[in-house]
């Protein structure tokens, strides 16, 4: 008894579920396991890029609102990457370009300074979400592809049995068993990609969030400055 016991064991593990199972379920197998590497190496990957870029952020926010020139602070960080970066770039290039003439368009400045830097901010956000549209992807279809694969062993199970014309449990529980197997899989591959997509959403907002007020008290640091124009 006990060595049947171990035997059952064996035949029910999940490598062995996955070498008995049909074609069609072992490649259904093989995409969620796929899907389930690709989204853990975007989650790690992505997330510890999203913390760095928030502390990096911070400091040079820091960094800035505690310079004496804004020139000379945008000249030594030209180069940087930061979204930060960035939105100071966009705000500084059109504040130069504008306030290069002779006469200046005070309103004209302000309206191009919020349009540039709100710009700045979008294509920064876009190249951060890059890769959440993936894991949304993972999430929504995942469990249905594993569900495929369910449908697709229990029918094989009903074949068997039709074809045994036997209806024991021996006959019955391993396709049952791989056809379950295969959902746990979509669910394994889902579960984690909602999770992350919504964590990863909100770093993402958040980040968003502060670069907005970062670019609302530049404008009106520049603002001011116009007023002494």
């Amino acid at each position: 008894m006990n060595a049947q016991l171990a035997t059952d064991a064996a035949t029910m593990s999940p490598l062995a579920l996955f070498l008995q199972a049909d074609i069609v379920v072992k490649i259904v197998m093989v995409g969620l396991l796929a899907a389930s590497v690709w989204t853990w190496g975007i989650i790690i990957g992505h997330g510890a890029r999203l913390k760095s870029i928030a502390r990096k952020s911070a400091k040079f926010e820091r960094d800035f609102w505690a310079a004496e020139d804004i020139d000379n602070f945008y000249t030594a960080n030209r180069n940087s990457e930061l979204p930060s970066a960035k939105v100071l770039g966009a705000g500084v290039t059109e504040w130069r370009r504008s306030t290069s003439g002779k006469k200046i368009d005070r309103e004209g400045t302000r309206e191009r300074l919020t349009t540039t830097m709100g710009a700045a901010i979008a294509a920064e956000i876009d190249k951060l979400a890059d890769r959440l549209n993936i894991l949304a992807t993972i999430g929504s279809v995942g469990p249905f592809v594993g569900l495929f694969g369910t449908v697709w062993g229990i029918m094989r199970s009903f074949t068997s049995i039709a074809a045994q014309q036997n209806t024991s449990l021996g006959v019955v529980a391993p396709g049952i068993a791989e056809a379950l197997f295969a959902t746990a899989l979509g669910l394994f591959a889902a579960i984690p990609s909602v999770i992350a997509y919504n964590r990863l959403s909100h770093s993402i907002n958040k980040l968003e969030a502060r670069l907005h007020r970062f670019a609302d008290g530049f404008h009106a640091t520049l603002s001011r400055e116009l007023e002494s124009e």
